[in-house]
């Protein structure tokens, strides 16, 4: 695809996005602005994004980004519930930005190996049965890095930050083939918003706790 045809298609996708797609894309930003700030509206914000592209990836045949915005909204509430709690004496939040350990990295890994797995067998299937425009490889790690991500971001990890950058960036070209340019271009600005959230979760987090 040559440069004019390629910026002819994001036009032309532009204009064919629907006012779903700009609700979800708009709270998605949102979403990610509120978790860098380390602000639960991070989670109600995020369930709005969560909930339309439900919708949205089933009509787009993104079958495992359908599944990771329903595993999103399950694990909204689970952060939401686990970022309120605080301690009853002083009222003071009891979870903390943190740093994985190693043996947390290895579990992260394992995690994401896992649905990486499942996720691309039942695509690979899927793509045979009923669903020809599946993209099983690139769905899977895109749908896997994103079940990481949303895992430690409820526990508060620095390094849900890099399986968010890894998401994103697997997102921005599967979106576009999908036909829904908006998104990807959401997908862009959320891989900015998550290098600085990185930068500043980093920040925040103090001297690393990683185990030698």
């Amino acid at each position: 695809m040559t440069l004019p045809e390629l910026y002819q298609q994001f036009i032309t996708g532009i204009q064919q996005t629907g006012v779903i797609e700009f609700i979800a894309v708009f709270a998605g930003i949102g979403s990610v602005w509120f978790s860098r700030k380390e602000n639960i509206l991070v989670y109600p914000v995020g369930l709005v994004n969560t909930l339309f592209y439900i919708y949205l990836s089933i009509k787009g045949n993104l079958l495992g980004e359908a599944s990771v915005n329903l595993y999103y909204t399950i694990m909204s509430i689970y952060g939401w519930i686990l970022w309120s709690k605080k301690d009853k004496q002083n009222q003071e939040v009891l979870l903390h930005i943190t740093f994985s350990t190693r043996k947390e990295w290895i579990q992260q890994i394992l995690f994401f190996l896992l649905f990486y797995g499942a996720i691309f067998a039942s695509l690979s299937w899927a793509k045979q049965a009923f669903a020809p425009e599946a993209i099983p490889w690139a769905d899977a790690f895109a749908s896997a890095t994103a079940y990481t991500g949303m895992w430690l971001m409820a526990k508060k990890k620095v390094e849900s930050w890099l399986w968010w950058m890894a998401t994103n960036i697997a997102s921005v070209p599967l979106y576009f083939i999908k036909g829904y340019v908006f998104t990807s271009v959401q997908f862009v600005l959320l891989l900015v918003l998550a290098v600085a959230g990185w930068a500043e979760w980093r920040k925040r987090g103090g001297i690393s706790n990683v185990e030698v």
